[in-house]
């Protein structure tokens, strides 16, 4: 059997195709030390965790443990293969430090105590809240890692039940923007495209979207289509090289915060030269005469000198955008996480409306997720929105929402948009969310501006619940700690960045005394006795496929119909794509074939914002502006970033993602041969930077803004000049300090990022930010240790390659 290091090859061996060919099948499949397939007593159907790609696979099971995965044949999205993180990210459900017992603070330490003791300690602190300060002192954030069965409970408990405002995921960091973007320009989220549109595209545009490290079975498919006949061009815009901009036939560098600028270009270039749908347009479409207008004044040439890229490589992308016979466009957090994210976002939806690209294969549009039940988040309301895509604004739908509840209209807040996440830490800050209830996310890293955020988690009057299956950062911060379940642990469903639907099915029991997320929820919905307005209990399900029976009657109808699907149907699939109903009961590959959009001012979910102030728009405004119910073309004034970098700060700041962790590294972390290849946080740098500066790879560097510094190793990378890059998945817990830097220097990136967000989607601003750079101490000859093998490959040919070893042997079968 074929045998491959998957941490020195990440997307394994080519299996070229042709323009409307069939993937090939690969299987993928990695197993314990010692094991062979024969060995394993059960292979049970899931799907990836680590990512928002969806690849089905099964894990294997041996005397109780999860002992391996391997990819599934059948399915719709991976055609068997996998990432490195899914071959060997699994190993962190076994990881020995799992949280097995709730915790209490009692006199300032974290002790272990039982469950009923841990629950009415919460529940008790909700109980008094409610009855002294009202819902509006209890907060929820939850993440984009549960399954869709505990995000549609949650929505319930924290709407229909407790009544707050205060709902958001962590899905505001890198998928809010997503849904701004599609509700912006289609009155509703969902994505147009599907990741078959790989196999039909001869123009593939990645905006901000690293998907080689971001998705990497997705970049596999795309590499074997530039392996086979006919290969598609791609258009890279990123300000970093990557796997994506080297394989790229154009790679704009554009200087950070210059999205929109650099999209404005595009657009005046493509309608300049006529390469615009004019039936689809005037059929389908409001707001051209718009876009016109706002891009006359953009030619290239003054897009080229904001954006500081070449202008022919700008001329030759649209030409390659503006001619194509089948154009895919992807977007991710390049874009996402940007001061004008939805602006930027909206003008890529705008290239597929003016140029008719929609519902057909190879045309389509995928404003992409970066978790893997980030979909689920927003379709249940687990992001403060109403479930099934309502529109809070709307008196009708928040009716239909209290019928299905059976409460009245009037309990289910909706006299404001729902309170984001960054606005809940501040009310947090002021005092007036007093409780908050944080499940599988790790904010004490993850948000912007650390020393504040422990801070205001910190406080002694903020009662802070942390649902968690290790002792983060966070949950080291908390009052009470519930030990969770894992995704091998439990069942349910969820939902990936092209609208597949997997089923996900317990395989083996949590370790001591963890539940699983659903079973807590329920849990604190009894102990609050909450009810609907015949006081029957309000949540009416004890299990995970009765609320997932319970969300099919909520969808039904909407957008994201998933009436016509059950577990029954998905036991044994490949996937299933949503609306699923009577009307499409094999699910619906792509949205919008027929020219037809959720956009009508009766069942929109979103009446749309101003793309620079973010004020939303009103029900009036909107049937002014779309009475037919078409797409919507929204122009965008480009606006410069509100920090940019002076003598003091000279350097513009991003931060991301690499291709072997994930988030904060809680799981990831816990996997050997992940955490071999990335194992301390690096700081990237041009050439041409390091030369000036007299910086040399793997020098200590620090880095600091006007919020804090961190310390890391320097790898030389061909970055642009001018821009400096860290990972942001470095945090503390593995360190003596533990929930923050103590004494020590700094390593986690969001020590230096600011508390900034888009108008419109309210994502935090990540990517850019005015830092500088000093030299702490000189390299003694080694390098950084960042991986190899990715967008931070060293310039140097002296560093060595980035390898996994023996215990790195995945299992490729070609079939």
């Amino acid at each position: 059997m074929p045998y491959v290091d998957r941490i020195a090859e990440p997307w394994g061996t080519r299996t070229p195709y042709g323009p409307g060919e069939p993937w090939p099948v690969r299987v993928d499949s990695f197993l314990e030390s010692g094991l062979r397939a024969q060995d394993v007593e059960r292979w049970v159907q899931s799907a990836t965790i680590l990512h928002s790609n969806g690849d089905g696979l099964d894990i294997a099971v041996k005397d109780g443990r999860v002992v391996g995965v391997r990819g599934r044949a059948q399915d719709r999205v991976n055609h068997g293969r996998l990432g490195p993180k899914d071959l060997y990210g699994w190993q962190a459900a076994n990881a020995p430090d799992r949280l097995v017992r709730p915790l209490v603070r009692e006199n300032g330490r974290l002790v272990e105590t039982d469950w009923d003791t841990a629950m009415e300690r919460v529940a008790g602190r909700a109980r008094r809240l409610l009855d002294e300060q009202g819902p509006s002192a209890i907060g929820f954030y939850t993440t984009g890692q549960l399954f869709l069965e505990e995000y549609y409970t949650l929505a319930l408990i924290a709407h229909g039940g407790v009544g707050t405002n205060h709902l958001d995921g962590n899905t505001r960091l890198c998928t809010a923007t997503a849904a701004a973007a599609l509700k912006e320009s289609f009155g509703c989220d969902g994505q147009p495209g599907s990741y078959t549109d790989v196999d039909h595209a001869d123009v593939i545009a990645l905006y901000g979207h690293n998907v080689a490290e971001t998705q990497t079975v997705l970049w596999s498919r795309i590499l074997d289509r530039l392996a086979g006949p006919n290969p598609p061009a791609l258009v890279c815009v990123d300000p970093r090289e990557t796997p994506v901009s080297r394989a790229a036939a154009v790679h704009l560098a554009n200087r950070p915060g210059t999205n929109v600028a650099l999209m404005n270009g595009l657009l005046h270039e493509i309608l300049a030269n006529g390469w615009i749908d004019e039936r689809y347009v005037r059929d389908h479409v409001v707001g051209f005469e718009e876009l016109e207008k706002r891009v006359r004044d953009f030619p290239v040439e003054k897009a080229a000198r904001i954006c500081d890229v070449p202008v022919d490589a700008l001329r030759e992308a649209a030409r390659l955008i503006g001619t194509a016979r089948r154009l895919l466009s992807t977007v991710l957090q390049g874009f996402y996480q940007a001061h004008q994210a939805t602006a930027a976002a909206v003008q890529v939806n705008n290239v597929h409306l003016v140029r008719g690209m929609l519902g057909r294969p190879g045309c389509g549009v995928l404003q992409m997720n970066g978790q893997p039940t980030a979909q689920n988040t927003r379709e249940c309301g687990a992001d403060g929105d109403l479930p099934g895509f309502r529109n809070w604004s709307n008196d009708a739908h928040v009716r239909d929402l209290a019928r299905v509840w059976n409460v009245d209209p009037m309990d289910i807040p909706h006299y404001a948009p729902p309170t984001h996440a960054m606005q809940m830490l501040r009310y947090a800050e002021e005092g007036s969310i007093r409780f908050l209830y944080v499940t599988g996310t790790n904010p004490a890293v993850s948000l912007p501006e650390l020393v504040r955020i422990r801070s205001i988690l910190g406080q002694e009057r903020l009662f802070l619940v942390v649902q968690d299956i290790f002792l983060t950062e966070t949950a080291q911060l908390a009052d009470v700690v519930l030990p969770a379940a894992t995704w091998a642990e439990k069942t349910g469903t969820f939902t990936n960045a092209d609208r597949t639907v997997h089923l996900s099915e317990k395989a083996v029991e949590p370790p001591g005394e963890a539940r699983p997320d659903l079973d807590i929820f329920l849990d604190f919905a009894r102990r609050l006795d909450l009810r609907d307005k015949d006081g029957a209990p309000l949540v009416k399900w004890g299990d995970a496929e009765g609320a997932f029976e319970a969300w099919k009657e909520c969808s039904r109808g909407r957008p994201c119909d998933y009436s016509g699907l059950s577990y029954a149907r998905l036991r044994g699939s490949g996937g299933v794509q949503w609306p699923c109903d009577d009307e499409h009961p094999d699910g619906t590959e792509r949205l919008y074939a027929d020219g037809r959009f959720w956009s009508d001012p009766g069942h929109c979910e979103d009446y749309g914002r101003d793309l620079v102030t973010g004020a939303p728009l009103s029900d009036i405004e909107y049937k002014a502006l779309n009475p037919d119910g078409k797409a919507i073309i929204k122009a965008a004034e480009y606006v410069p970033p509100h920090e940019e970098p002076d003598g003091d700060f000279p350097f513009w700041l991003t931060t991301g993602r690499t291709i072997y962790h994930f988030h904060t590294r809680t799981k990831t972390a816990r996997a050997p041969q992940l955490q071999r290849a990335a194992p301390e946080p690096w700081v990237e740098m041009s050439p041409a930077d390091a030369a000036r500066l007299g910086f040399t790879e793997g020098d200590l560097l620090e880095v600091a803004t006007a919020r804090g510094a961190v310390r890391a190793r320097l790898r030389v990378t061909s970055m642009r000049d001018g821009v400096i890059f860290l990972p942001f998945h470095y945090g503390y817990w593995d360190r003596p300090d533990g929930a923050g830097p103590g004494e020590s220097p700094g390593r986690a990136a969001n020590e230096l990022t600011i508390t900034q967000w888009d108008p419109a989607s309210k994502q935090p601003v990540f990517k850019t930010a005015a830092a500088r750079v000093s030299l702490v101490t000189a390299s003694s000859g080694a390098p950084s240790q960042a991986p190899t093998t990715a967008a931070s490959r060293p310039v140097s040919a002296d560093v060595p390659a980035t390898a996994g070893g023996a215990d790195a042997q995945a299992e490729e079968v070609m079939r």
